[in-house]
Formats: structure tokens, C-alpha cells, sequence
């Protein structure tokens, strides 16, 4: 008998957690529900990444606030490398599981994560060794680049078990358990929640009390998703050379192509900050302060992006497109319902959102036009997350790559650097904004045409 075989007999995963869920049972409820225990775990951790903010801007310290918004940009790269795999680890869990191939399943679960924690070490040497440089390209000087320098020599120290846990969320939800994918997430907002006054004020540790808060949470968080993966599911295995080499190219084949589409979003916004930077401190400031926003109000559509990616997933491995074409469109009208509402809401407090994070002067002027025209684009973005999620899920993974890469490119660099000229600083928010609209229009045009086409050759 194999270790692996072992293994699985000693958790005694229960009859629940072996069968695909997914692929009976309303599609609104399963894309209400995955999105809802997602939204909860996901939004504690932006919700956390906001008061990092707001507890740094109480110190009243410009360059506190501009050199968290450097470091946290590169945090986001590792967070955007881990997601990649995670995504793949999720797409073909969930696939092999809609095939009722649950031993396939175990071992690709175990190898991404053995890929991604090791990925993740590889970031936090460079991290490590080389601060200045990378955290100069994007522009960071003087007491902001010291800020952040701290922050980030910190913070990197946690990305291998940041990883852990994000691919412990993922393949959760992948088998068909919300609910202790959302523990895992809130397991960081709940420690970080705590910790970071503690650190921060208590023990006047400043913006690298905020880091070693963030360490801690996600000790715990990786503690709390190994847990559920290995007892309650029997998910994980012993992995040995050969399973790894075995599972690599599976792993590669989606993990490349997703990855290289979520650091897109790095990229992008390491590109905005540093075009912010020539702004100067204040429009620094103010794109740091709208890019924690964002996840927050927004933080919703991230998580459904996430939550109908599983469900696409075993459907399409079950070869049922009609439930899969569902899934998509649920997807879609959530999204748009739900960001019309945000944005709705961030117009009616626009000018009291400075104020949460002592904003003034030009950061806060930014920060209220951005509320006030700019947050409505997010409903072509949403549609966009959804859309790659169905790419993800569907063998198109090269999409996601393309059409986050044109987002990148075509929707921020070239209408920023365009914008900015004639507009100055509000062209950097302005530019951006129009041009993510324009791309995430077309990759939703994309996703239903390739829903559309396989659907019809199922039906054929």
C-alpha cells in the first residue's frame, strides 16, 4: 500500500468530500454560497490590509504611507505568483474530482503545494538580498524607500506559508468545502486584526510591527489550512520525487500561463505607483490608499471570481456546458448587481474617505475623484475576473494570460502615460480606469463566445 493510500485511510475523509458537489444542485445557490464563504475569508484579509493603512496613517507620516504602498506592491507580486498556482492546483482538483478521480486529485493537491511553498522561498531571498533595487524601480527614495525597506525584509520572511495557505484555500473549494476555505483566510484577518496595534503601538514598533503582525497571521493561517486539507479531507500526501516530477508538467501547463496572468496585476500596479511617484509623496499617498480601497469595496467580485471557477470546473470535467453556461452568466449579473452598489456607495462618501486615513491636500483631492467618476469602471474589471475564471477552467488559460497582460498594457500603461500628459496627476487614475474598462468588456465578450462554442459541440 502506498503512503499516499495511507494517508487518505487514516483521515477518513467523509462520503461528502469525495463526490463532486458541484455538478447537481441550483447554480445560484453554489455560486451564492462558494462566493459568500470566499467573500468572508478574502475580505478579512483586505479588510486587514486596510487598517495596516489606517493604523500607519495615524502615525502622521507621509513617507510611512508611501513606503507601505512600495513594499505592499511587492508583497502583491508574491501573492499574485501563489495565486497562480493556486488557481491551477484549484482547476485541476476540482476537474478530476468532477471525473470521481480522487486519488489524481490528492496527489496534484500535494504537489502545487510543495511548487508553490517553494516558489514562494525563492522570492523571499531575493526579497532578502536585494530590497534597494527592486523597490527602486518603482521609484522609491529617501525616507519612503527606508519605510519600505523595513517593511518588506519583514513581510518576506512569511511568503512560503502565505503560499501554503492560499493553496490550502483554493483546493478547499475545489472539494467542495467553503466553509474551511473561509477559515483559513480569516485566520489572517483575525490575528492580524490584533496583533497590528499591539505591535504597531504598543511596542512602538512602527510600520515593522505591521509586518511582523502579518508574519504571525500567516503561521496560523497555514497551520489552520493544513489541518483541514490533511485530516478532514485527507487531501495530502507524502510527495516523492517521481509523484513531483509526474504532476509537473499538469502543474505547468496551467500554473504558467495563470501565473503569468496574475502578475499582470503586479506589474500594473507597480507601474501605477511608480507613475504616480512623479507626482510626487501626495499622489503616491493617494494611489496607496485607493489601491486598499479597492479590494475592499470590490473585494466581493475577487472572491466570486474565485467561486464560480470550481464550479465551472467540475461541471466541465462532468461534460455538463448547459450548468457550466449558468454558472458563467450567475457569475456575471452578481457582479455587475454588486459593484453598481459599491461604487454607488463609495460616491455618497467621497469626501469623508480622505479623512479615514488623514488624507489632505492634493492625496485627498485624488482620493475624492476617484470616488467620484473612476469607481463605476469596476463593473467591466468584475466582469473580467469572472470572465478569466471561466478561461482558467475551460483549457483556455492562455485568455487569461492575454487579456490580464492587455490590461496591463493597453488598459493602463499606454492611457495612463497619455492621460497623465494632458491631465497630470488625475490622468494616472483617469487613464487607467477608461482603459480597464475597454478590456474587460472584450474578455467577457470572449468568455461567452467560448462557452458558446462548446456548448455546441457538446450538443453536436
Amino acid at each position: 500500500m502506498s503512503t499516499s493510500d495511507t494517508g487518505a485511510r487514516r483521515a477518513r475523509p467523509s462520503a461528502e468530500s469525495r463526490k463532486a458537489r458541484f455538478v447537481t444542485g441550483s447554480i445560484p445557490r453554489h455560486v451564492m454560497l462558494m462566493t459568500l464563504m470566499g467573500a468572508i475569508g478574502l475580505m478579512s484579509i483586505f479588510l486587514v490590509d486596510l487598517a495596516d493603512l489606517w493604523f500607519i496613517s495615524m502615525l502622521n507620516r507621509v513617507e510611512s504611507t508611501a513606503g507601505l504602498g512600495y513594499a505592499g506592491t511587492l508583497a502583491f507580486t508574491n501573492l499574485s505568483i501563489v495565486m497562480g498556482i493556486s488557481i491551477a492546483a484549484g482547476a485541476l482538483v476540482s476537474i478530476h474530482m468532477g471525473r470521481k478521480l480522487r486519488v489524481r486529485a490528492r496527489k496534484y493537491a500535494t504537489s502545487s503545494l510543495a511548487v508553490a511553498m517553494g516558489t514562494a522561498l525563492v522570492l523571499t531571498l531575493v526579497m532578502e538580498l536585494f530590497p534597494h533595487a527592486v523597490l527602486g524601480l518603482m521609484g522609491a527614495k529617501g525616507a519612503a524607500l527606508h519605510e519600505a525597506t523595513v517593511y518588506l525584509r519583514i513581510v518576506a520572511l512569511g511568503f512560503p506559508l502565505l503560499a501554503g495557505a492560499i493553496l490550502f484555500s483554493f483546493t478547499l473549494r475545489a472539494v467542495g468545502d467553503p466553509m474551511r476555505s473561509m477559515y483559513v483566510t480569516l485566520t489572517v484577518a483575525v490575528t492580524n486584526a490584533v496583533l497590528d496595534p499591539v505591535f504597531i503601538f504598543g511596542l512602538g514598533m512602527g510600520i515593522a510591527g505591521a509586518a511582523t503582525a502579518t508574519v504571525t497571521a500567516n503561521i496560523l493561517s497555514f497551520l489552520a489550512g493544513w489541518h483541514a486539507m490533511s485530516r478532514r479531507h485527507g487531501m495530502m500526501s507524502n510527495p516523492s520525487r517521481m509523484q513531483l516530477k509526474r504532476d509537473a508538467g499538469g502543474i505547468a501547463r496551467i500554473a504558467i500561463p495563470v501565473t503569468l496572468t496574475q502578475l499582470a496585476t503586479p506589474a500594473l500596479v507597480a507601474y501605477f505607483m511608480y507613475a504616480a511617484s512623479r507626482f510626487g509623496d501626495q499622489t503616491v499617498a493617494a494611489a496607496t490608499i485607493i489601491n486598499r480601497l479597492v479590494p475592499v469595496f470590490f473585494g466581493v467580485v475577487f472572491s466570486l471570481s474565485s467561486a464560480v471557477g470550481p464550479i465551472i470546473g467540475q461541471n466541465f470535467g462532468a461534460g455538463q456546458m448547459r450548468r457550466v453556461r449558468q454558472t458563467y452568466l450567475t457569475g456575471l449579473g452578481f457582479a455587475a448587481v454588486y459593484t453598481l452598489i459599491m461604487a454607488a456607495v463609495l460616491f455618497i462618501f467621497r469626501y469623508r474617505v480622505p479623512g479615514w486615513f488623514s488624507a489632505s491636500g492634493e492625496a485627498a483631492a485624488l482620493i475624492v475623484y476617484f470616488c467620484t467618476f473612476l469607481s463605476w469602471s469596476w463593473i467591466f474589471t468584475s466582469g473580467q475576473f469572472v470572465s478569466q475564471a471561466a478561461f482558467n477552467n475551460l483549457g483556455k488559460e492562455r485568455w487569461s494570460t492575454m487579456f490580464n497582460w492587455a490590461r496591463a498594457i493597453f488598459g493602463t500603461m499606454i492611457p495612463v502615460e497619455i492621460a497623465a500628459r494632458y491631465m497630470g496627476a488625475k490622468g494616472v487614475f483617469a487613464g487607467s480606469a477608461a482603459g480597464s474598462a475597454l478590456i474587460g468588456l472584450l474578455a467577457v465578450l470572449a468568455a461567452w463566445s467560448l462557452i458558446h462554442r462548446l456548448a455546441r459541440q457538446e450538443a453536436a
